[in-house]
């Protein structure tokens, strides 16, 4: 099978898959398992370019265990939020409803086949490393050692976040442990750091250098859209004044030292 041939193959199994993600979303009025979908899916075919690539093994190997990492913990982690609040879609989905009304179900068609496409271009660093033939190299080691920075970085934020959560089930608490008195999204920083990572590796590899759009998308959708602006939101709605404090004193994305009330 040439490397083509396996591009088109993914292809079709992410548009399927899709299309039936939103038949079932339909079927069960939620639409929020898009979210578990796309992540899953940029992880599944990174996996399937890193094992039938044909590419150098090395570079292979590292492709297909960042993206089963990653894809897979996203995926879990988007799934089990979404199970815990069905029948509740999330509120980016129920404000495209009210955009949609009247035309809901092919709105939400095209939506889906929309994240396909996206899912696609933002697998397609893992597609040009897995099927280079070149030798390990000076931006793999390099891209390795980010991505294995910010692996660790969002681990350990998330792990905080999960800790402090179980000390404290007050709705207006807000977590400033560990890295979270530094920054009010460690998690959303270091996925960007992630995709930073998986770039300079893609760089060591033939035309890898035009997926430049993987990192620089990741990062305007957790700035501007599906991260910072929903979470913020939320956050004000539940905490109040507390969080208002925590904005006017911590970074919202970059760590750096916290300022004085």
């Amino acid at each position: 099978m040439n490397d083509s041939t396996l591009f088109a193959i993914v292809a079709a199994l992410v548009i399927i898959d899709f299309i039936a993600g939103w038949w079932f979303g339909t079927k069960i009025k939620n639409y929020s398992l898009l979210d578990a979908l796309w992540a899953a899916w940029i992880g599944l075919a990174g996996l399937i370019f890193a094992l039938f690539g044909s590419g150098n093994v090395s570079k292979r190997i590292a492709a297909g265990t960042i993206a089963s990492i990653w894809g897979g913990r996203l995926a879990y982690h988007l799934q089990k939020r979404i199970r815990k609040h069905h029948p509740e879609e999330d509120s980016r989905y129920q404000k495209l409803r009210e955009i949609w009304q009247g035309r809901v179900t092919s709105s939400f068609f095209y939506f889906f086949l929309a994240q396909a496409l996206l899912a696609l271009l933002l697998s397609l660093p893992y597609f040009l490393i897995a099927r280079d033939s070149s030798p390990w190299g000076l931006f793999e080691t390099l891209g390795l050692m980010v991505v294995i920075i910010g692996l660790s970085g969002e681990i350990l934020s998330d792990h905080q976040m999960s800790k402090f959560k179980e000390r404290d089930h007050r709705s207006i608490s807000v977590c400033r442990d560990g890295l979270w008195k530094y920054s009010r999204h460690p998690n959303y920083f270091f996925e960007m750091v992630i995709w930073i990572g998986l770039y300079l590796i893609a760089c060591g590899s033939a035309w890898g250098w035009t997926t430049f759009f993987a990192p620089l998308g990741i990062t305007f959708l957790l700035l501007k859209v599906t991260g910072i602006p929903p979470t913020e939101a939320s956050a004000l709605k539940r905490k109040g004044e507390a969080y208002r404090d925590y904005q006017r004193t911590t970074s919202a994305f970059i760590p750096l030292p916290p300022k004085s009330s």
